[in-house]
Parts: structure tokens; C-alpha cells; sequence
């Protein structure tokens, strides 16, 4: 039985990768013999910052080249399946896949099949890979190129890591995460007023036309009400307009994007 179960472990470790303890996904072999994804272990050196075996920790000083078994490629999605909310199809597949990361150097936005130059080239594999993004050149520092993280309160824009320290050194400045947060919890205090405006302006119609008008004055009377709920009801339409405009708004998914859209309506 013993037997058996070390049989069933060693199998599973030859056909599953240890990092994501998943299917083999274009298996790359190390020096010191061990196989993982290529995406896995070119992530796990991106984020350690050194070429090490996970497994066995064996250092490697200079980057080997990695070489995917294609045999065992698997496919990074089903071009046929329709993207999902926040999904973005891959910049270089003719099917278009999904993408699993963008490049801020590229800037662009790769499947797993395309990102895999990123892990086995030396050169590409310098470059700043982060979790997908919608509207990629939006999310890049036009001074510098780098990626926009931090928010200047001071100045109410989006900055990079850069910026903060030249230009917007001493300014009042917060994490992008932290700013949509707070800027979320002013937009539903928004929306919350504005329903409340609407509902009270459509209690105020009912009321006028339930009213009972005595028989003197009738048409006069009846005439400055009837003009009084064509005001009310045009202001209730935008109101309306104003409430699906926040609501929209706020389902904005990209970071950035939903302050620069929160900033330009807040400015205007």
C-alpha cells in the first residue's frame, strides 16, 4: 500500500507541476533536472529575483535557457469562449486568446503562448510584467514610462513611483487601491442623494394630480399644474440621467480609469 502511494506521488509529480499544482503548461527543464510550467518558474524568478530552483534551491548565477517540451503544450484558452468581464484577448493571437499578462515595456497585453519569450529570453525577461490591463497605454506615466501606482491628492492625478519623488515630492500622496476606494464611498453617498431627490420630486407629481380642484379657478388652476409637473418631470429625467451616469461609473473596473473618468465628471 505504501508502495502504491509513493507510485501515485512520483507519477503525479511528473506530470504536474509543483508550483501551481497543476497540468504541465509547456514544461521547461532546469540543470539540476527538476520541470515546472515555463510560465510558473519565469514568474517565480520575476517576483524572487534570482534564478533558483524551488525545489531543490540550486543557484544558477547566469539565467539558463529554458526549453519548453512541446509535446505536452497545452492551449491557453478557448478562442471560442467569449471574454468574461475584465478579460482582454491577447495583442498577438490571430484567434485571440486570452491574455494572462501585459507588458509595460511591450505595452501590450500576451496570452500564455506569446508571454513565453518573456521567461526564456534574458533581455525580455527585465521587462515589468503586471496583471492585465484594459487600458494599458492609460496606465503608464507619459514622463516616465513607468506604471501609474500612487495618486497625488495634492494635485488630483495619477502618478508613478517617479513622480512622487521628483515632481510631487512633499505632496500629499496615497495608493491608487486606497483613492478608489474613497472616492467609491463618495460616489454611493451620491447615488444614495440622488435617489433621494428623484423619489421626493415624484411624491411631490402624485400629490399634484391627486389634488382636487375646487369649481372655481378650475382651468386656470389645472393649467399652472399641469406646468409645474412638466418642470418636475423634466427635472426627475435628469436626475435619472445624472444617477445611471454614476451608476455607470462606478462598474468602471480599471483602477485608473475609473479615477480619471471620477476626476473629469467631479471637474466639469
Amino acid at each position: 500500500m505504501q508502495r502504491q502511494t509513493i507510485r501515485l506521488k512520483i507519477m503525479s509529480e511528473l506530470f504536474e507541476c509543483c508550483i501551481c499544482l497543476d497540468g504541465f503548461t509547456s514544461p521547461a527543464s532546469l540543470p539540476c533536472g527538476h520541470r515546472f510550467c515555463l510560465g510558473c518558474i519565469g514568474e517565480f524568478w520575476r517576483i524572487h529575483g534570482a534564478c533558483q530552483c524551488p525545489l531543490c534551491k540550486a543557484l544558477f548565477p547566469i539565467r539558463p535557457q529554458l526549453k519548453t517540451d512541446q509535446t505536452l503544450h497545452s492551449p491557453s484558452g478557448d478562442a471560442t469562449v467569449p471574454f468574461k468581464s475584465g478579460e482582454v484577448p491577447c495583442d498577438f493571437c490571430p484567434a485571440k486568446y486570452r491574455a494572462v499578462k501585459s507588458c509595460l515595456e511591450c505595452m501590450a497585453s500576451f496570452c500564455a503562448t506569446h508571454l513565453e519569450p518573456h521567461y526564456q529570453d534574458e533581455h525580455l525577461g527585465r521587462h515589468l510584467l503586471i496583471s492585465v490591463l484594459k487600458n494599458l497605454e492609460d496606465s503608464v506615466c507619459g514622463a516616465h514610462g513607468k506604471q501609474l501606482s500612487r495618486f497625488c491628492r495634492s494635485d488630483r492625478t495619477c502618478i508613478c513611483a517617479m513622480c512622487a519623488q521628483t515632481e510631487h515630492r512633499g505632496h500629499h500622496i496615497v495608493s491608487i487601491n486606497k483613492e478608489v476606494t474613497k472616492k467609491k464611498i463618495k460616489l454611493k453617498w451620491r447615488k444614495i442623494k440622488l435617489q433621494q431627490a428623484i423619489e421626493e420630486k415624484i411624491s411631490k407629481v402624485e400629490k399634484i394630480k391627486l389634488a382636487d380642484l375646487g369649481e372655481e379657478n378650475r382651468k386656470e388652476v389645472w393649467a399652472q399644474n399641469e406646468e409645474l409637473v412638466g418642470q418636475l418631470e423634466e427635472e426627475i429625467a435628469q436626475l435619472q440621467r445624472r444617477n445611471t451616469e454614476l451608476e455607470q461609473l462606478s462598474q468602471t473596473e480599471d483602477s485608473i480609469h475609473f479615477l480619471q473618468r471620477f476626476l473629469h465628471r467631479t471637474s466639469t
